[in-house]
């Protein structure tokens, strides 16, 4: 006899501490319930936003589950922000609650309520007089549902706004590229608070009928194999940099469970990908979307992997690659810029938040590609200064704003620099005002970043210049930037 859905497995959450606990669906429902009471009780109403300050915790995907149930719209965000990064999505998105672990909130602007770990842990204790859930909302597949917010590379990054519609949406890239099935349980190592999380982490495992594994602890090359095959995890989705640091620094070898491996965020190159083949027997299957988009192409499940393309395009969505002249289609085999027919994909973005919507056919992915045999289809660069590393996609206006805030910078600019592991790295250019340049300002310069902004963001080389190149408009040439 098959089981309930309420009693077949959801989440598989492993704390800090390496404790596992098991969550079925029937308790996850639940709990979530409780939670919308909380909420309810706080003043959250349908449509009103609730942030996320919370790591690869259950309190994260309730919170979730809890704002769809009554309609609110979710607004996850990663732990590493600070304050000013945090000031910019409480003035856009005007949340009403955020739901943060303890340590994080004290970056929060002042203004926004908070519900703690510990008081979430509270309303989810059956001991404990509780409010009465929130009803469930009917909601339309336009009605906000998730806001994401993007790296921008002249201004502050800009928060996208996804309908309810992308979340059933999911089914394509579940189906197709992530290639989790019923009964089997999927692990996507993606921080909280990125487009990939929101859609990977639970929603196309739940998708497909298999659990997720969720766990609230760092990155350790040496150890993720062997906790993955201590789960017995069947897919494995990861950003590029994780299979590049496990290829050079653990020992590759077979799972017993592991049947597929998945990856997204940055190109995966040939050498890492040959690795696993070798070593595993899997060949980890890349794929592309962007925060407005989702998922749009993917190294299809029951189709060879073709080493450093980024997919075909997923059954149903229609892309383009337009000539460099933005005329025409660009002739086979040139390079062009990558193109999705909106009306094609269901998760294309219902807005930004400052209302502007996309009103065109044909969605500029701003990536340029080039398409081989078969339709395959291969990363060649970005068209903007975009720098994409360690799967992070950072805006340079953000890195230098940082920069400019120490009182030693006149100015500055960030480019991106290549990297064995990580792809890309963030390399700045400063002019000092008033001291000298050295290795000491250099690192007084990285640690103020690292306070100033999220710490991935941090430039990992500092150089020092008199002069930035500048355009006759006094725009800086990070075109010729990136050539020195």
């Amino acid at each position: 006899m098959e089981r309930s859905p309420a009693s077949r497995l959801g989440i598989v959450a492993v704390d800090s501490e390496g404790n596992r606990r098991d969550w079925y669906f029937g308790e996850l429902i639940a709990c979530s319930a409780g939670l919308s009471g909380a909420f309810a009780a706080r003043g959250v109403k349908r449509g009103d936003v609730v942030m996320t300050l919370a790591g690869n915790r259950i309190e994260w995907v309730l919170t979730l589950l809890a704002c769809w149930r009554m309609g609110a719209v979710a607004l996850p965000c990663n732990t590493q922000l600070r304050r000013h990064d945090l000031e910019h999505r409480v003035g856009a998105a005007a949340p009403v609650l955020c739901v943060g672990e303890e340590r994080l909130l004290g970056e929060l602007p002042d203004g926004v309520p908070a519900l703690t770990m510990a008081e979430v842990g509270e309303v989810l204790d059956e001991d404990r007089p509780q409010e009465t859930p929130a009803s469930i909302a009917q909601m339309d597949p336009e009605d906000p549902a998730l806001i994401v917010f993007t790296s921008g590379t002249t201004g502050e990054p800009r928060g996208v706004v996804h309908g309810y519609r992308y979340l059933l949406g999911q089914r394509a890239q579940a189906e197709h590229w992530f290639g989790s099935r019923k009964g089997e349980l999927a692990w996507c190592t993606t921080a909280t608070g990125w487009s990939k999380s929101a859609r990977n982490v639970f929603l196309a495992p739940w998708l497909t009928g298999a659990g997720a594994v969720i766990h609230d602890g760092r990155f350790d090359p040496e150890e993720r194999l062997d906790f993955a095959e201590a789960l017995g995890v069947n897919v494995l989705c990861q950003a590029p940099t994780e299979y590049r640091m496990l290829a050079k620094r653990a020992r590759l070898r077979r799972l017993p469970a592991l049947r597929r491996m998945v990856s997204a965020g940055e190109p995966l190159d040939p050498e890492t990908i040959a690795a696993f083949r070798e070593a595993t027997g899997l060949e980890p299957a890349d794929g592309y979307g962007q925060t407005e988009t989702g998922q749009v192409t993917g190294n299809l499940l029951g189709e060879p992997v073709r080493q450093g393309s980024m997919g075909r395009p997923l059954p149903g969505f229609e892309v383009r690659i337009a000539s460099a002249d933005g005329e025409g289609v660009a002739p086979a085999g040139e390079p062009g810029e990558l193109q999705l027919r909106a009306a094609s994909s269901p998760t294309f973005f219902s807005r930004y938040l400052d209302g502007e919507r996309f009103g065109g056919e044909w969605w500029p992915t701003g990536d340029l590609v080039r398409e081989e045999r078969d339709g395959y289809l291969f990363f060649e660069g970005r068209d903007d200064d975009i720098i994409l590393s360690s799967g992070y996609r950072i805006g340079p206006f953000e890195v230098e704003s940082a920069l400019q805030s120490h009182p030693a910078v006149a100015e500055a600019a960030a480019v991106a620099a290549p990297d064995p592991e990580r792809g890309a790295v963030v390399r700045a250019i400063v002019v000092p005002r008033d001291r000298e340049p050295s290795e000491e300002l250099a690192r007084e310069l990285q640690e103020h970043c690292k306070r100033a902004t999220a710490p991935y963001k941090f430039p990992r080389i500092v150089e020092f210049t008199t002069e930035l190149p500048k355009t006759s408009s006094g725009k800086i040439k990070r075109a010729e930037l990136r050539q020195g």
